[in-house]
């Protein structure tokens, strides 16, 4: 018995190769990082920031006309100009609002759905052919059904926004928990583990990565539901800043909503990149970007 729990010796040359392979390698890993770096100083951020320079270069060259498309320096100013008169912090402040009201409560029943469908077979034929019917709807085409319905007041902006958020949840989710290894569900039911144990060991940290995408898709969604929503009968919000700057040909101030609906994706996308490095780092072979 201890010569089987013995580590077997490895002979002197391959302890002597793999002692000089592991340092070349990680010198190899490190200069391939470093070169990366210098290639992408800003990471994901470096190509905007070059179309952002390259945008007010050929502004200030005269290329292009400021009724078209302004340098970004005067979108920037007139930004600026609504933070002064204070029209901005509560316009952006109320578009948020209803971003996370109608995020939440497409995030709760995406969730569900996806849970109970990807678990259930009756959940499935309960929820899946609803949701793939859903999702070939587009925002704008439920927009005029759901003002019909409920008016237009908060609450239809509030669940055009969930509407946008629910269906791409379910379906990663979905997705994830019937694409979990079955061989690890045998694994776990072999070991003797119970079916609460094999939904909460197994299947739902094994659907995690499909979550995290699901995530992302609703973030994303939820503020494309935010552009539609706010296009409609609103006296406050980014979409009524970009909707009255339309009217009086305020093309800069079209340009800096368009901006700000462009951070809260990218914002969204970096919670979901925060969630991956805690989440997933005990994934083998997971590397945070």
């Amino acid at each position: 018995m201890s010569l089987l729990l013995e580590r077997p010796q490895a002979p002197p040359g391959d302890v002597i190769a793999t002692e000089r392979f592991v340092p070349r390698a990680r010198h190899r890993s490190a200069v391939r990082r470093t070169l990366d770096r210098l290639r992408w100083p800003l990471g994901i951020y470096t190509t905007p920031v070059t179309l952002f320079l390259l945008w007010e270069l050929v502004s200030r060259l005269g290329w292009l006309s400021e009724r078209v498309a302004p340098a970004p320096s005067t979108i920037l100013r007139a930004g600026w100009d609504l933070y002064q008169r204070g029209e901005l912090v509560p316009s952006i402040e109320t578009s948020l609002g209803r971003a996370g009201a109608g995020l939440l409560l497409g995030l709760a029943v995406g969730v569900t759905a996806g849970v109970l469908g990807g678990l259930l077979r009756s959940g499935e034929y309960l929820f899946n052919g609803v949701f793939q019917i859903l999702h070939t709807i587009p925002l704008l085409a439920i927009l005029p059904l759901m003002i019909v319905w409920f008016g237009i007041d908060e609450l239809t902006k509030v669940l055009l926004i969930s509407f946008g958020a629910a269906v791409p949840m379910y379906l990663n989710l979905f997705a994830a928990i019937r694409g979990v290894d079955h061989r690890l569900v045998e694994m776990a039911r072999a070991a003797g583990a119970s079916r609460w144990r094999q939904v909460t060991r197994v299947l739902l940290p094994g659907a995690l990565p499909g979550f995290l995408v699901g995530l992302r898709f609703s973030l994303g969604f939820s503020v494309l539901g935010l552009v539609a929503a706010e296009l409609v009968n609103v006296d406050t919000g980014i979409g009524f800043l970009i909707n009255r700057a339309q009217t009086y040909l305020q093309t800069d101030q079209v340009f800096f909503g368009l901006v700000i609906y462009a951070v809260l994706g990218l914002l969204a996308d970096q919670v979901v990149r925060v969630l991956e490095r805690v989440l997933l780092a005990w994934r083998p072979g997971y590397e945070a970007s």
